[in-house]
């Protein structure tokens, strides 16, 4: 019966939860602004060694498969390429941290389950992080370029030529690396709903679909 007890010696009252939130909030934001800070000076890293090397035919995956593309950015706003500057590194920081928000994530509901559901939570969120990183580079380093193959090169007319602005590069990059990054968490999330007794192999089974 020791198993099913609760680690905590004392009831955590409404207040207590909610400095813990805070607490835990206030470390997630600071890890991510030190990330912030160390990668914005990263930029010649960032931006021609990660993000635009799939516009480039010297990319792994274009000589591997002997596939080459013509894409070509361009800027049109004044703006622009600091704010890319901006969101870049942002999204960067996101992933580098994402070990330790999930930590954190962990840390915070872990007085509140019993010591089976923590071994199994415990598990999961190492697993979730280890996938989010795989998520990550099958979106960058697979689907991404396939992507840029793809749309450069498909045209309803000759008449049209393709001009790729700078910013809508990113924004499909931004989205297509985080939501592969965030598939792969979804077995993690079956997986630990199903250890602390959520979802049952019947539940999963009754609706693949």
């Amino acid at each position: 019966m020791a198993e099913e007890e609760l680690d905590d010696s004392k009831d955590m009252s409404f207040w207590d939860h909610l400095e813990a939130l805070r607490q835990g909030l206030f470390r997630v934001v600071s890890a991510l602004v030190v990330a912030f800070i160390v990668l914005f000076f990263f930029k010649d890293f960032l931006f021609d060694k990660l993000i635009l090397a799939p516009t480039r035919n010297d990319f792994f995956f274009y000589r591997w498969f002997g596939m080459k593309t013509s894409l070509q950015l361009v800027n049109i706003e004044l703006s622009t390429q600091f704010m890319v500057h901006m969101r870049v590194t942002m999204m960067c920081a996101l992933i580098v941290c994402c070990p330790y928000i999930l930590f954190e994530i962990w840390r915070f509901i872990a007085p509140a389950l019993y010591q089976k559901e923590k071994r199994a939570t415990r598990r999961a969120f190492i697993f979730a992080s280890f996938l989010f990183f795989l998520g990550i580079a099958v979106g960058y380093c697979i689907i991404l370029p396939l992507m840029i193959n793809f749309f450069d090169g498909y045209k309803v007319s000759e008449a049209v030529t393709n001009t790729i602005s700078l910013n809508s590069y990113i924004s499909t990059v931004n989205s297509t690396v985080l939501l592969f990054g965030i598939v792969f968490e979804i077995p993690t999330l079956l997986a630990g709903l199903s250890q602390i007794g959520l979802i049952t192999r019947q539940t999963l089974i009754g609706g693949w679909k």
